[in-house]
């Protein structure tokens, strides 16, 4: 299947399912009355995302990064490489405030690009619950870090469940949003950039030239990762909790485009020691080389990439992969499973789509436990029963070895 059909058939999926993609809204599928004929929204609802299931409290703060070896590839006269890093941490109880869930204007301006601008409140999104404070004191030790990358016009903030459950269980996770790759990113200031990159990619004139701007986005955000790393690890960090972080045990992990980042990263980046692809085509070959040994995960859609499906990079990669490494689909999933979108669907009673039947509250589970596992497995050497073979309790869960 090509990026472009895949994106768009993933579009679809998406519209059925989740608060962020539906075409038009209708008044049953909001909890509270509808609009009214002035054109009103909804009644807010609280959203609220899982509860971390982890021993510790999760502390979460905002960097802006800047780059100033490298020009921004998509928007040539903005000047130098820029980044928003969301650090959620191990904490302990207490600290400030509850960490946001996206600003008002990523809310507003996802929502607009979803057909819901003026229909769904931007606050209703923003301030969902992430169960992480702000000012948190951290936990006391040494802990692995992990690089999250999102999907091609996803802000990082639909990775937020994840990051805060990996958080809980011992993990510093940084997500990336990459400048002019999201519906929309703020800055400070009060810039907040829209996806200049989807432009460019919409613009191709065919699949091939489609392709290889995705692998520049691939290999960009390799870079970006590489130098995110750089800031938290370096010798001025620009994080003020970096000595949390263990620097031997770095992995990277990404949804769709953000998981052929991943792989990309570890190409770049002898540092990254582990990588999880979660339903992204791999526009990045891996060569017949491999990792270096280097373990991979690979968790997607089994509509989508079971062996021998559309997604044929998988099959390749898969053969290439030299190190530890799993091949898992899950049955009834969508391209969003991974993400946040299908809980907060649930939680505001959206009718399911039909093609990925899986709840928002399986979803949530299979990703949290499947990543969690090979992170513990392969950065803490904590062996994983779960990643040994299909379970009873996991029977969404396939173990393909082609």
């Amino acid at each position: 299947m090509t990026p472009r059909l895949r994106r768009r058939t993933a579009a679809t999926a998406l519209a059925a399912m989740v608060l962020l993609a539906l075409p038009a809204a209708t008044a049953h599928a909001w909890p509270g009355p509808g609009p009214t004929a002035a054109g009103a929204a909804p009644a807010a609802t609280a959203l609220e995302l899982p509860r971390p299931t982890g021993p510790y409290a999760v502390g979460a703060e905002v960097l802006h990064l800047t780059d100033h070896g490298r020009a921004d590839p998509w928007v040539p006269g903005a000047g130098a490489r820029e980044l928003m890093v969301s650090v959620h941490h191990p904490a302990r109880p207490g600290g400030g405030a509850p960490a946001p869930y996206m600003s008002d204007d990523e809310a507003r301006l996802l929502l607009a690009q979803r057909g819901l601008g003026g229909v769904v409140p931007a606050g209703v999104v923003s301030s969902a619950s992430t169960h992480a404070r702000t000012d948190a004191p951290p936990a006391r030790g040494r802990f692995p870090l992990v690089l999250l990358s999102p999907g091609f016009g996803a802000p990082r903030a639909t990775l937020t469940s994840l990051a805060v459950d990996l958080a809980s269980r011992g993990y510093v996770v940084a997500s990336v949003d990459h400048a002019y790759e999201s519906s929309g990113t703020s800055f400070p200031g009060g810039r907040t950039l829209t996806c200049a990159a989807c432009d460019v990619a919409e613009a191709a004139p065919d699949d091939d030239a489609e392709r290889d701007v995705l692998r520049t986005v691939s290999t960009g955000r390799a870079a970006d990762l590489s130098f995110v790393l750089d800031r938290l690890t370096g010798p001025h960090p620009a994080w003020e909790h970096s000595r949390m972080i263990d620097r031997r045990r770095i992995a990277a992990a990404g949804h769709s485009v953000g998981g052929s980042a991943a792989a990309s990263a570890m190409l770049a980046d002898p540092r990254v020691g582990a990588g999880v692809d979660m339903d992204g085509t791999f526009f990045e070959d891996i060569p017949a080389t491999g990792l270096d040994g280097r373990p991979f995960l690979m968790l997607g859609t089994d509509a989508g990439h079971r062996p021998g499906g559309a997604d044929g990079s998988w099959d390749e990669g898969y053969q290439h992969l030299d190190g530890w490494k799993r091949w898992l689909t899950v049955r009834g999933s969508g391209h969003f499973t991974f993400t946040d979108l299908p809980e907060l669907g649930e939680r505001l009673g959206l009718p399911a789509d039909p093609s990925a039947p899986l709840s928002g509250a399986r979803s949530t589970e299979v990703t949290r436990d499947y990543v969690a596992a090979f992170l513990d497995l392969h950065l803490k050497g904590r062996h994983r029963p779960l990643l040994d073979g299909a379970t009873p309790d996991n029977p969404e869960v396939v173990f393909n070895n082609p």
